[in-house]
């Protein structure tokens, strides 16, 4: 298959439907030129449609076997990898990204989707619990009771910009969704959808293959925001999917909030993801920390939600070593083509913001752009003073730019930690003697962040079953969820109990043969019983 194949045409079920409502190209934001082909984005009528088959698809695809569903996301990895260079060479074209990241990513969707694919075969998720009659229990019986979780309903998932496979299509929000038992309609970026309709046409394959209702999956294309608040706003969708900007975020959580039937929105929209360099680590790894810090800035052009853009330490000599290595490093940095026009739009107006506040500083910047579309990084410096008194220092710049507090001591940098709005992570870079400081700002990360690190830097997420891709708002819409891991699955759940249902009646897995060999909570005992 190569990119002359592409048709522009949106999924629907197992067709393929051209569009009439807009138009648009996929841009090269290296380049800043158009690609071919035209692709024609919906509108109501067709988002009507997906959904109306995505809701006669549930019943019959949330009762799948458990092995059927986890060899259908393998067959999905499967096609994935079968689409070869056509994808690589597409989502490079279509992202400014180097092949090597995007052929990283391709390795990381489909192993999400192997991932859920081991937790459906091993059932955990459904968390079994049953608890019999106890008739002649004293001074009143109990009734039989069980307990299953339950696919949701149809999900909605909004394709990311920084993440055209990962977080796509075929990413995260959509494998665990499927893992679930949860038919999903996608609303594709209109930054890549060149990529995306190529890994959708693989999700119809898998479908047509494992013989799975040809609801289960839909795409849809829109440039504006008519097919993602319709999506929203359509009765059959149960729960949504998102990754992206705050203000796009926030507008999803409206239109959910207003239905007549409000649903779950998941989002995961802003982060600046603060690193704390304690006392003792600055003054033995200065230089070595900024080296590393710079990295993690300026991977990808900073454009991923964990991007370390504040940094908190104790003023003095050893931040004044820490300030100068990172500006040596980052001003020998390379530009780097950024996702789209509009992002680095964004981002350089972002920067020019940060550089005008009152008491900001910039120290350093990277190479000068040579081409379209590229982020030039940027590294500024306040005092905790400053900080404090303007909000906006805090306001997440989408890109390799980040801002450096310096506080009068670790009690300063714990009161501006517990000042933060909520974010994904925070780094703690600490040497043994910093321990006993450390101690005591942990309660602190605990209630701000998802995530936690020490001695390291927050990009680059693990996908697997300990990962926390999410925190306390605006990092996410709900604390109390992940985007990635298997935990994520868990968004798309729900607790059903039956009680004094006959055997035959009862789903397999509460069955008191238990067919399905699950681990289930019997009277407060774990175990295959």
């Amino acid at each position: 298959m190569t990119d002359h194949s592409l048709s522009g045409a949106m999924l629907i079920g197992a067709q393929a439907v051209y569009g009439a409502q807009t138009s648009f190209r996929a841009i090269n934001p290296a380049t800043g030129l158009e690609l071919e082909p035209v692709f024609g984005g919906g509108g109501k009528g067709e988002v009507d449609r997906a959904c109306n088959l995505a809701w006669a698809a549930f019943d019959s695809y949330r009762e799948t076997s458990n092995e059927a569903r986890a060899t259908f996301l393998e067959t999905i990895a499967s096609e994935i990898l079968a689409l070869g260079d056509a994808l690589i060479e597409r989502a490079v074209a279509e992202s400014g990204l180097p092949r090597g990241r995007i052929e990283g990513e391709r390795g990381r969707t489909m192993g999400q989707l192997q991932m859920f694919a081991a937790l459906v075969r091993e059932g955990s998720f459904v968390d079994a619990r049953i608890d019999p009659a106890l008739p002649d229990r004293k001074p009143l019986p109990r009734v039989d009771i069980r307990q299953r979780h339950i696919a949701l309903g149809p999900v909605g998932v909004f394709g990311a910009s920084n993440f055209p496979l990962a977080f796509s299509v075929a990413g995260g929000d959509t494998a665990s969704a499927l893992a679930a038992g949860c038919p999903v309609v996608v609303k594709a970026h209109s930054a890549h959808p060149g990529t995306s309709e190529l890994v959708g046409r693989a999700i119809q394959a898998a479908i047509a293959k494992c013989g799975l209702p040809e609801g289960v999956f839909s795409m849809l294309f829109g440039a504006g925001t008519d097919v993602g608040t319709a999506l929203v706003e359509h009765p059959h969708i149960k729960a949504i999917g998102f990754t992206g900007s705050r203000m796009g975020g926030l507008a999803l959580m409206k239109a959910a909030a207003l239905r007549p039937e409000p649903i779950p929105v998941y989002a995961e929209m802003s982060s600046i993801n603060p690193v704390l360099l304690m006392p003792a680590a600055l003054k033995a790894r200065a230089v070595h920390m900024a080296r590393d810090f710079v990295g993690s800035l300026t991977l990808g052009a900073g454009q991923f939600c964990t991007n370390p853009g504040l940094l908190l330490a104790v003023d003095g000599p050893d931040l004044d070593a820490f300030l100068e290595a990172a500006a040596s490093v980052l001003s020998a940095s390379a530009p780097a083509t950024m996702l789209t026009p509009n992002i680095c739009r964004a981002y350089t107006g972002g920067v020019a913001r940060l550089a005008a506040y009152a008491g900001v500083k910039q120290v350093a910047q990277g190479l000068a752009p040579n081409g379209p579309n590229q982020g030039q990084g940027a590294l500024f410096v306040t005092d905790a003073a400053a900080f404090a008194a303007n909000a906006h220092l805090g306001d997440e710049i989408f890109g390799a730019a980040a801002l450096v507090i310096r506080c009068p001591d670790v009690a300063a940098m714990r009161a501006l930690a517990e000042k933060l709005e909520g974010q994904l992570t925070a780094t703690v870079q600490m040497d043994a003697a910093d321990t006993a400081l450390v101690r005591t700002l942990l309660p602190t990360l605990e209630r701000r962040v998802g995530r936690i690190l020490i001695n390291g830097y927050p990009t680059g997420v693990e996908v697997n079953d300990a990962m926390v891709h999410g925190g306390p708002f605006p990092a996410t819409s709900d604390a109390r969820s992940t985007s990635v891991g298997t935990l994520a699955i868990q968004r798309f759940l729900r607790p059903v109990a039956y009680q004094n249902f006959p055997d035959e009646l009862l789903p397999a897995a509460l069955q008191d043969a238990n067919p399905s060999h699950l681990w289930r909570r019997r009277n407060s005992q774990f175990g295959r019983d």
